[in-house]
């Protein structure tokens, strides 16, 4: 046992934050705390690193646990640069190098028993050297800081110049290279781009030692812990498992803990009912078995009401009118700040029903693109044509749609005057603001509450198309499982950005990538002017995005070596380690008897069949342009009255349909063959 916490309690004034709180990990854990916010998650942290005391409980370690500890919030100050402050925690094998090549030095002109000497202490040195792994620390400390998405170019930034983000990803890389045997992480992937947080889950899953997180995205905590510590009405209850595993256990614990609750409130119902009928009998015995019954139901234990799924927070879209089919159409888009270029020619469309995720890399400009939508920010080049009868509602991760001088009142109230002051109250209560809180500033309000603000104000916009920039950012885990349900019941269109990859699972029915990889013009490629499409979740871009960067690089050193190195920087594999990996492949290949004229048979036919895909949707687009058309011409008065007129689009209709069930089937086909 590293780690355990025995009957931790902890209040504030009008608050109990932990009660009676008990659990331990063993060697080699992986654990989460969860729960919603200010369920003291952060406060248990800081109770078992001793940054405060808790007022009653213990909290005890295995003799010489090493212990490290990433708080949310970094004050890491230092003159050395990003490279150099990682680098220090393996001063001690610094220092055994330096003392080694002193005792090399020394060997050289020593003789006899001086130098039998310290050859045998050279010799223990150097034992203890290899066992710390003292030839490849470097490698290591380059190898987490790019993990942690620093590039050799920021190695030699000081880290006095960072950014708080940047100062935290620092701080947790020197955690992950000293190795303590207990690791503890408040929100490690706060400021963590999709592929470092890819690569850290891949890091803490292999751990040797024991890992104790906090944090609210469920896709990390699904890939890296194996038991859930949940902290609720400051109690903790323990699950073995993932987050998914504990979802569902818990989903189907707080249904048992509601029908035992709704039978024990049934039960005293009847109770009080008998002995109400007993009393109004009004006879010695009858009055007498109706104090008998009272004495019982006093003995009888009164369940409480069970913690619903956040019953009181009621999020429902409903579009104020029906859109077109088309709804965005996005054509040859560019953008730059001075000589940095975010994005240029980029074109997408995006129809009537369709939730589609916006996802990339940091710096790839997914925020900006959305500003321009909005007319926030201006592009450099390129059209934005919006569908008819389209309503923007704008939900933005600054908030800067909210006015920090207004109270929350005020922020509806000026916005919808014609609400009354009942209707905002009620409006405002189901968004968890009772009482004084409604007058509190929106400057004053912390991140989640600025949140469930503008959620409130988008709710009340009745849009048809969403506009989402980072929706799940401060928002707790029953809040965003809330959001969740609410976009999945929506009936108009979505686009939003976030990297919240569980909810992307849950909400998205396309797939937007602005990775580099697809900027890249790797042999064959034409497409840098549409970032990569993918028709489904998170999970299935995944998938499909892994065997498409497989075959461009496969592609792309049989084709021609710059190419290859062009595909190479898209892995993020250094040329020679991506050459070498290729040379792997090819043995396999040979292993599996698989002749080079049948891979480049095989290659050839899947570039044809994504060459059949690509123009099978543009026919799709084409026919439901034209439909849509179509449509919009039969509504047009000077045809209402001419007959022929509309039974020839009626009949244009029935064709175009007749060919888009076709071309939907043959789509369906050249897609599971890509």
């Amino acid at each position: 046992m590293i780690l355990a916490c025995h009957h931790i309690s902890k209040e504030y004034p009008e608050n109990v934050v932990l009660r009676d709180v008990t659990f331990h990990l063993e060697k080699g854990d992986k654990a989460a705390v969860i729960g919603i916010n200010g369920a003291g998650k952060t406060t248990l942290l800081r109770i078992i690193m001793g940054e405060e005391a808790a007022d009653e409980g213990t909290v005890s370690f295995e003799r010489d646990c090493s212990i490290g500890y990433l708080a949310q919030n970094q004050d890491l100050s230092s003159d050395r640069t990003v490279y150099e402050e990682v680098l220090s925690v393996k001063q001690y094998l610094i220092d055994m190098e330096e003392q080694l090549g002193e005792y090399e030095k020394q060997m050289e002109v020593l003789k006899g028993e001086a130098l039998t000497c310290t050859i045998s202490v050279y010799t223990d040195l150097l034992h203890t050297f290899e066992r710390e792994n003292g030839y490849a620390y470097k490698g290591e400390v380059t190898g987490v800081l790019k993990g942690l998405g620093f590039t050799a170019q920021e190695y030699d930034q000081r880290v006095a110049t960072l950014s708080g983000g940047q100062r935290t990803r620092v701080a947790l890389g020197k955690l992950l290279v000293q190795k303590p045997d207990l690791i503890m992480l408040d929100e490690p992937t706060n400021h963590l781009d999709m592929n470092s947080i890819r690569w850290l889950e891949t890091y803490l899953s292999n751990y040797r030692g024991t890992v104790l997180i906090v944090s609210h995205d469920r896709y990390f905590l699904d890939k890296t812990v194996s038991k859930i510590l949940e902290l609720e009405n400051g109690k903790c209850m323990q699950f073995g498992g993932n987050y998914s595993v504990y979802a569902e256990r818990k989903k189907a614990l707080r249904e048992q803990q509601y029908h035992a609750y709704l039978n024990n409130q049934a039960q005293i119902r009847h109770q009080e009912e008998v002995i109400e009928k007993l009393r109004r009998f009004n006879r010695e015995k009858s009055i007498k078995r109706a104090e008998s019954r009272e004495k019982l139901l006093q003995k009888t234990e009164v369940l409480e009401k069970p913690i619903e799924i956040r019953d009181d927070m009621h999020l429902t879209f409903t579009p104020c009118i029906k859109s077109g089919r088309e709804v965005l159409s996005v054509e040859n888009l560019s953008k730059s700040y001075g000589s940095k270029q975010l994005f240029s020619n980029l074109s997408f469309k995006i129809r009537r029903g369709e939730h589609v995720a916006l996802i990339g890399d940091n710096g790839t400009g997914k925020s900006t693109i959305l500003g321009i939508l909005n007319e926030v920010v201006s592009p450099d080049s390129g059209v934005i044509r919006l569908g008819t009868n389209v309503h923007i509602g704008y939900y933005d991760q600054e908030h800067h749609v909210l006015h920090s001088d207004k109270t929350v009142f005020e922020e509806i109230s000026d916005e919808y005057p014609a609400m009354t002051n009942t209707q905002i109250r009620s409006l405002l209560a189901s968004f968890l603001f009772t009482g004084e809180e409604v007058f509190k500033r929106v400057g004053d309000l912390s991140g989640g509450e600025k949140g469930r603000v503008s959620l409130a104000k988008l709710m009340l916009s009745k849009a048809n198309f969403l506009i989402l920039d980072e929706p799940t950012n401060h928002l707790d885990l029953v809040s965003k499982e809330v959001l969740e349900n609410a976009l999945n019941n929506y009936e108009g269109t979505v686009l939003y950005v976030s990297h919240d990859r569980y909810f992307i699972n849950r909400t998205a029915s396309r797939i937007l990538s602005l990775t580099q990889t697809v900027l890249l013009n790797y042999p064959g490629n034409n497409s840098e002017k549409a970032p990569e499409r993918f028709i489904g979740n998170y999970d299935f871009y995944l998938e499909k995005s892994a065997q498409v960067e497989e075959t461009l690089l496969q592609d792309a050193f049989r084709d021609g070596q710059g190419a290859a190195d062009a595909s190479v920087l898209a892995s993020g594999l250094r040329p020679q380690e991506a050459r070498g990996s290729a040379n792997q492949d090819a043995s396999a290949g040979s292993s599996e008897k698989q002749s080079w004229a049948q891979q480049k048979e095989e290659q050839a036919r899947l570039r044809k069949a994504a060459n059949d895909l690509r123009k099978c949707e543009e026919k799709i687009s084409s026919a439901e342009e034209e439909i849509a058309s179509i449509d919009e011409q039969m509504g047009l008065p000077e045809n209402y009255s001419n007959a022929g007129k509309l039974a020839e689009l009626h009949d244009r209709k029935n064709q175009l349909e007749e060919e888009l069930a076709v071309l939907y089937g043959q789509w369906e086909t050249l897609s599971e063959q890509v």
